[in-house]
């Protein structure tokens, strides 16, 4: 791999010795396919540092192809932490756990006076290294916590939303009632403690160094480094990566964990794509080429097989444009008191890697490391203060909830809404001539007109007719 290649062990020398309290957590951003398992390799072999990784799918054993994990060889290189360490057949592994578990490594390693670096494109694993975000669950045992949650998700999703309005309003309203994963978790807190989510995050924002986004940093000195690529350059380099998956036997790997933990439950009608390692991005693409090989012609099976690749190559793109969403979003749009710098690394042309990703980030780090402000300017966009990511919008036209200002614009400019809006303007005008041929005045024909033949109006049209 490019990362085994590129690193080699360079001697730190004494002076990262005793600065355990000025050690920065080096967390490395990006999308995916911009190389960021590439640049914490490089940097714990140069900076004698640890990596831990911070990918929702890389703690379970199984699928290392799709996931995209480091080698053996290259785990050797560096000690990595956090990977292939939960059972596949797991489906309720928390971010609670996660943050819990790998905390803990984190202070372990500060402690032995070595650098910490997190990687991963798991957005909200990453949240939990950073802030103090999440909720501590009850001392009553993990697997009945988790049971409890399992348990809620599985009631009708309008009940659980109807009932978090009663005991929660302000969460319910940040909340898409769709979204039965996040209003159980709401749930969950307010039944185990007694005290609302939205409370709870109040308390952690009000905290020393808290702020409108969260609470306060966990770590006092984050170093932030986000890896980020022309769109166009970065598309053709996910193809690509499909390709060389496809090349290093991503196929027998998916045949085999069909058959090891996936064709029982599908027999039983009972796989769930929602949860656990089942989840991962480029195996249930290939849900019908796995159930259908051999038990249908050659070529439909080939036909099934490019429509996986494909979607895969899709999926894909949409998440890395997801992960940079995500970075843009939560550091850079909307800075706050507790929002560390972020340092952009340019990573289009990997021919200049060494001079324009890997030594730059090194100088950033060393900065750090000796208690300074790097040369390099941290990445700043232009802020909307006036922006709402919470705002709650109804769209009776198109029978939908929209959670934001942002995507409230983009809902009302959709082509979806516009065909809609034309649909309703064209039975609104049949509606008029309707009315035009009845017997109502020519100013209550005006009237209508102006209103819109909608809700009462409709209800007159009818009994004219």
């Amino acid at each position: 791999m490019a990362a085994l290649a590129a690193a080699r062990a360079v001697s730190v020398g004494p002076g990262l010795r005793g600065l355990q309290r000025t050690l920065p957590l080096v967390v490395i951003l990006g999308a995916t396919g911009t190389g960021k398992s590439t640049l914490a390799l490089q940097l714990g072999q140069r900076l004698g540092g640890e990596i831990v990784s911070a990918d929702s799918m890389q703690v379970y054993e199984g699928l290392d192809i799709i996931t995209n994990k480091v080698s053996t060889e290259e785990q050797r290189m560096c000690q990595h932490h956090m990977i292939s360490f939960v059972d596949p057949l797991v489906t309720n592994y928390t971010v609670v756990e996660f943050r819990n578990k790998a905390t803990a490594l984190i202070e372990d390693i500060f402690s032995r006076d070595k650098i910490p670096i997190v990687v991963g494109g798991t957005n909200y694993y990453i949240e939990s290294l950073l802030w103090k975000v999440l909720i501590n669950a009850k001392e009553t045992g993990t697997d009945k916590v988790n049971d409890q949650k399992a348990e809620l998700e599985k009631e009708d999703g309008h009940v659980l939303y109807r009932r978090l309005r009663q005991v929660d309003p302000e969460m319910a309203a940040k909340l898409h009632p769709h979204d039965k994963r996040k209003v159980a978790r709401s749930l969950q807190v307010f039944d185990e403690t007694g005290i609302s989510h939205s409370e709870f995050l109040h308390r952690q924002h009000a905290e020393e160094g808290g702020g409108p986004l969260g609470g306060p940093l966990k770590f006092p000195n984050p170093c932030i480094l986000w890896l980020h690529a022309d769109q166009k350059v970065l598309d053709e380099r996910l193809d690509k990566r499909v390709d060389d998956m496809l090349a290093a036997g991503l196929l027998d790997e998916l045949r085999d964990f069909h058959r090891r933990y996936n064709q029982k439950k599908v027999a039983e009608n009972s796989q769930d794509y929602q949860h656990g390692i089942f989840q991962s991005i480029g195996f249930k693409e290939f849900h019908e080429f796995l159930i259908t090989e051999g038990k249908c012609t050659p070529e439909t099976s080939n036909q099934l097989l490019k429509k996986g690749i494909e979607a895969l190559k899709q999926v894909t793109k949409r998440y890395a444009r997801k992960q940079n969403r995500w970075v843009k979003n939560r550091f850079l749009n909307r800075p706050g008191p507790s929002v560390p710098p972020v340092y952009g690394l340019e990573v289009s042309d990997v021919s200049k890697w060494e001079e324009s990703v890997l030594e730059p980030a090194l100088e950033i780090v060393r900065s750090f490391v000796q208690g300074h402000k790097p040369a390099a300017a941290p990445v700043k966009m232009p802020c909307n203060e006036t922006e709402n990511k919470r705002s709650y919008h109804i769209c009776d036209l198109c029978d939908r909830i929209i959670i934001g200002d942002r995507e409230w614009t983009a809902h009302i400019k959709s082509k979806s809404h516009l065909h809609q809006l034309k649909k309703r303007r064209r039975l609104d005008s049949n509606a008029i001539t309707t009315l035009e041929s009845q017997s109502f005045s020519p100013d209550r024909v005006k009237e209508l007109k102006e209103s819109g033949s909608s809700g009462q109006n409709d209800e007159e049209l009818k009994s004219s007719v």
